[in-house]
């Protein structure tokens, strides 16, 4: 029988630390089945779901908490079995605007109060061109039941883009 997990890490960034864990994941006999991993402010940090038989899953789990002797800290979490919406609407968000607190308290309100389930969501503060100045932006995919109302989502949105001179382009995807 098969077992997953949701390994989260975050350590120094390093050459080798995705050898590292890939290397005990294969001990185990676990299977490296998707993953996001990134660089952020100079820590290397990221999520892999790993699947494996379920007899090995706490040798797994132990060789994992082992890492820390090295820096790196790890948690690892099993997976839920999650209700997925039977025809869920996917909708695609990108945002652009002078970066200030709060753009993403605001947006993801709108969307908890439209009952969209956030599923991915990319955000930076880059550097304006010309001016310099910095720029938020992000690029969120969030799905909700078929009969949601995107107009309301929309109108939601646009108030927010307008106190917080953002531009907030909202696009439903069609699968």
């Amino acid at each position: 029988m098969e077992t997953s997990f949701i390994v989260t890490f975050i350590g120094d960034d390093r050459p080798g630390l995705v050898e590292q864990l890939s290397s005990v994941i294969g001990a185990a006999g676990g299977n490296w089945q998707e993953s996001r991993l990134t660089q952020l402010g100079g820590k290397f940090a990221g999520l892999v779901l790993v699947s494996l038989p379920t007899e090995r899953a706490e040798g797994l789990e132990a060789e994992l908490k082992g890492l820390a002797a090295s820096g790196l800290s790890v948690r690892v979490t099993p997976t839920a079995s999650t209700v997925a919406l039977a025809s869920a609407r996917r909708i695609k968000l990108s945002l652009i605007g002078p970066d200030r607190p709060g753009i993403v308290l605001e947006v993801s309100r709108a969307l908890a109060r439209q009952h969209f389930n956030v599923v991915e969501m990319d955000s930076e503060v880059v550097s304006a061109p010309m001016t310099a100045e910095p720029l938020f932006q992000a690029l969120i995919e969030a799905d909700t039941a078929p009969d949601a109302r995107l107009e309301e989502l929309s109108e939601a949105l646009e108030i927010i883009g307008n106190e917080m001179t953002l531009d907030i382009d909202l696009e439903e995807i069609l699968s």
